[in-house]
């Protein structure tokens, strides 16, 4: 049977988060959800009102079934997983050490996510999504990972799909030069790149109107930047716009990025000039940062002109 046609498929390592509500070292009480980027684009767009799959390996475990039940529960197509009986799942640990530092610990190596490889992926895309949307987290995750993405990469641009992707450096997964060599060649064959202001020094070189103009003449279409508090650009071969930030009140910074990633997207399936895209961006992006979880305070479609129609610390009756 053929698998249903989505309009994004992604796929990399989803774990199960612990978050503590206190200092980790305290044994402080553990929440457990669901975790992992490229699973939070997933749930986002899906909340958003668009068809969208997620390809990747989870333990046969617990934790496993508690991955793939959560993504079901949000309407995200997991067909295509795989349930590793050899390896566990991944597991996260969080802990908010204060009102402006979050630290996260990980449990990831030799875990199920890591394994996955390029026949996993090429299941996923047996038939061509819209877009694909990857990151940089999964190359860094073991070779056989690598290969997949830069491998479903190809595939889909030759397939015509666009290509979605999210630099997302991690640095306790590798240092930047190592990063720098995996994640520059993805980003130079991505339709879309995604970077925060401080990774775009990880795929071009140069302050960021040098980085930008770089990827464009490599054949990138749009480059989002994401500042946090100062708000975010977009840049295309027809010139640079700006939004600002959506005033909130930060409670969370975990799963913004993803958030902003889904409400980009989003704009992109809705046929958005690349301005609206990044507006709808911006305030996917609010939601998450001032909802506590990865995903939890991603918005519907009806949701998103919530924060813009009223003043904070508004209450609706």
């Amino acid at each position: 049977m053929t698998r249903p046609a989505v309009e994004v498929l992604t796929f990399g390592e989803s774990m199960v988060s612990f978050r503590s509500d206190g200092p980790l070292v305290q044994g402080g009480r553990q929440t457990v959800r669901l975790a992992g980027a490229e699973s939070n684009v997933a749930i986002g767009l899906s909340r958003l009102g668009h068809t969208v799959a997620w390809a990747g390996r989870v333990g046969d475990d617990t934790f496993g079934r508690l991955v793939l039940r959560e993504l079901r529960a949000e309407g995200v197509d997991t067909s295509c997983a795989v349930v590793d009986g050899m390896r566990p799942t991944g597991l996260m640990f969080v802990e908010q050490r204060s009102a402006d530092l979050t630290r996260v610990e990980y449990r990831r190596a030799g875990s199920a996510g890591s394994a996955i490889g390029k026949d996993d992926v090429a299941e996923a895309l047996r038939t061509a999504p819209h877009i694909l949307h990857v990151t940089g987290i999964t190359p860094a995750l073991s070779g056989t990972a690598a290969e997949a993405v830069s491998w479903a990469v190809e595939s889909a641009r030759a397939a015509g799909a666009l290509v979605s992707f999210d630099v997302n450096f991690r640095g306790r997964l590798w240092s930047r030069d190592q990063a720098r060599e995996s994640l520059a060649p993805l980003a130079r064959r991505a339709t879309l790149v995604v970077a925060s202001d401080d990774e775009l020094d990880l795929v071009a070189t140069g302050d960021e109107d040098a980085a930008v103009a770089h990827l464009l003449d490599e054949g990138v279409q749009q480059v989002a930047v994401k500042r946090g508090p100062a708000g975010a650009s977009v840049h295309t071969r027809a010139g640079r716009a700006d939004a600002p930030a959506v005033p909130v009140t930060a409670i969370d910074p975990i799963g913004a990025g993803d958030a902003f990633s889904a409400g980009y997207l989003s704009g992109v399936l809705d046929g958005l000039e690349p301005p609206e895209c990044l507006a709808r961006a911006v305030a996917t992006g609010a939601f998450a940062v001032s909802s506590r979880g990865d995903w939890e305070g991603a918005p519907t479609r009806a949701d998103l002109d919530l924060l813009a129609s009223h003043t904070p610390g508004a209450t609706l009756r």
